[in-house]
């Protein structure tokens, strides 16, 4: 079976560029976000999720950035905005704001931190579907959000017309694969390492954040295995495997912002509560990079 990939197959959780008094860099963003598109092979851009500090960026400032990002590579990317919070009817808000601004679809991740039963899950879920006429991805990823959302709650989201996939993050290939043998949901990895574990039971593509640095080589995997070139696809997730998880040593944002500062390109200092990488962590992630055949200069 052929399953829909409706933002295609390889996009970037792009981290939010910011100016060295830590204020918001729009027009770096839309530098950013015109070299994953154009020298990166991303078919898509997720704006404002938790790579993008979203937890730290005002309403006002995820609107700039959205806006930015849609003007910068709208006419040739797909632009998914993250709307979610732990409250429903800021998350509408959000939505509606995403859906004025231009995007094409949304990111709404698990009520984090007051961890509502099944039942509040689908509620909030399906709330935000009817508040526009976005496509919706929800975003599984319990280790986050302190709840996962179960597979039967999946299934009856699958059943609204505009939730039409998810970024999932769970790590649970069996649970992945019941959702794709139950759903026509598409599913996008969540976990750079599991991609192609994923897309071996069914998933679509990458949701990812090494694809900052690594974009083309995990679009040419991801192709290569749907393409039916599953040994290609298997060299490729092995020569990529030491930046995959090497991103997560601490929190992706940290590293990633590290090595685009290194490389000349758009990123800035973080917000905190995150810290910039220390001494130890850029000479493990030079180390990793390296691994792949990406130098970061010195």
């Amino acid at each position: 079976m052929t399953r829909s990939h409706p933002f295609g197959r390889l996009l970037t959780a792009m981290v939010t560029p910011l100016r060295p008094d830590g204020s918001l860099d729009a027009d770096g963003a839309a530098r950013l976000a015109t070299h994953l598109v154009d020298e990166q092979g991303n078919d898509g851009l997720v704006i404002n999720g938790t790579t993008g500090e979203a937890p730290t960026t005002t309403d006002a400032e995820k609107d700039t950035l959205l806006r930015a990002v849609i003007e910068a590579v709208g006419d040739r990317a797909y632009v998914v905005a993250g709307v979610g919070t732990n409250d429903t009817r800021h998350t509408v808000e959000l939505a509606r704001a995403a859906e004025k601004a231009g995007a094409h679809g949304t990111l709404v991740v698990t009520p984090y931190y007051n961890k509502p039963p099944q039942e509040g899950l689908y509620r909030h879920f399906t709330t935000v579907a009817d508040a526009t006429g976005l496509p919706v991805l929800v975003y599984d990823i319990p280790h986050r959000a302190g709840v996962p959302i179960a597979t039967d709650t999946l299934c009856r989201l699958a059943e609204h017309p505009r939730i039409v996939g998810v970024k999932d993050a769970k790590s649970l290939l069996v649970e992945t694969a019941w959702v794709t043998r139950r759903t026509d949901l598409s599913i996008y990895c969540g976990e750079d390492a599991l991609t192609l574990p994923s897309l071996a039971v069914g998933a679509v593509g990458l949701v990812g954040t090494s694809t900052h640095l690594i974009g083309l080589r995990t679009k040419e995997m991801i192709e290569g295995y749907v393409s039916g070139n599953a040994n290609e696809a298997l060299r490729l997730h092995h020569e990529l495997l030491p930046l995959f998880t090497g991103i997560f040593r601490t929190q992706g944002a940290i590293l990633v912002k590290a090595a685009l500062n290194l490389l000349g390109l758009p990123a800035g200092p973080l917000r905190p509560p995150l810290v910039e990488a220390t001494d130890a962590e850029i000479a493990q992630l030079r180390t990793d990079c390296a691994a792949v055949g990406v130098e970061l200069p010195r």
